[in-house]
């Protein structure tokens, strides 16, 4: 997707944010801006510190250094105003599992002051919208993993958010309901709304983002859109080798010894033949390959 022109302020600026736990360090001096209006992504393995600058972004945890802004607003002095205008998708479902679709949809639009008949109109809209008709009176608990989510991201759209932040919205889900929130995303993002989303699928992003930053330990690496992000930062091809965990170590350390990819250790000191209980996944040295 390309990045539409637009000359509106970010939606969101973040400067030199930084979070640490006790003695580790989760975001370290990030710099990010949001433009209005498209799907941007942050890409990164597990513990890069995405979820950690999302809940700062919208206000659940502080930052121990620097400083956000949401809609041009401060986030530590205009909290409730910044969260008014969002809504977020956590990584984990929060519903109610007693309820049905539609009931956790009233409940929560309740949560955020819509009244009759505004409330009930939004909630049928949702339904229809991530095609939850079919199980609206169903509770919650009798829904399969790929509706809970969709129920999850409709919450997060009651309130009709012009930023929109979901934290690995699809992980997890078969192919078919990943494809299904990949066209809901989309068709959010082409009525107006931001959308910030995290992601371990370089795919994902290349189908979703209009930009991306890819994040690792705590930084923003490398950003820009992700066709030039992938030709300019991965490898035109990754070999993966099978081998038990020793060899993996071996072949790792062999690797950076020599400054050479794991790939072409691997290639060294395979040995055909050998019981390979596990998969090794290499790549040029000094080169992140988000997944």
């Amino acid at each position: 997707m390309s990045k539409p022109a637009s000359s509106a302020p970010p939606i969101v600026e973040a400067h030199g944010i930084s979070k640490k736990f006790g003695e580790r360090t989760a975001v370290d001096h990030l710099d990010l801006e949001v433009p209005a209006r498209v799907c941007f992504g942050l890409l990164g393995p597990n513990g890069a510190g995405k979820t950690t600058t999302l809940r700062m972004i919208y206000g659940v945890t502080r930052a121990t250094s620097g400083l956000i802004r949401v809609f041009g607003m401060d986030i530590s002095q205009h909290l409730r105003a910044v969260r008014a205008r969002l809504g977020v998708t956590l990584q984990q479902n929060v519903l109610i599992e007693s309820l049905s679709t539609k009931e956790n949809l009233l409940v929560f639009g309740r949560y955020h002051l819509l009244r009759e008949p505004d409330l009930s109109r939004r909630a049928e809209e949702l339904i229809d919208f991530l095609e939850l008709r079919s199980h609206a009176h169903l509770p919650v608990r009798q829904l399969s993993g790929g509706f809970q989510r969709r129920l999850a991201i409709a919450l997060s759209l009651i309130n009709g958010p012009e930023l929109l932040i979901l934290d690995e919205p699809t992980t997890g889900l078969d192919p078919a309901v990943r494809l299904a929130l990949w066209s809901r995303i989309r068709e959010l993002r082409a009525a107006g709304t931001t959308v910030l989303i995290t992601t371990h699928y370089m795919d994902e992003a290349q189908r979703l983002c209009d930009q991306v930053a890819i994040v690792s330990a705590g930084k923003v690496i490398a950003s820009g859109a992700p066709a030039e992000l992938i030709t300019t930062r991965l490898a035109p091809e990754a070999v993966e080798f099978d081998c038990a965990s020793s060899e993996e170590a071996a072949l790792r350390a062999t690797a950076l010894t020599n400054s050479v990819s794991c790939a072409a250790a691997c290639s060294r000191a395979w040995s055909p033949g050998q019981a390979i209980p596990r998969r090794c996944v290499c790549w040029p040295p000094g080169q992140s390959r988000p997944r």
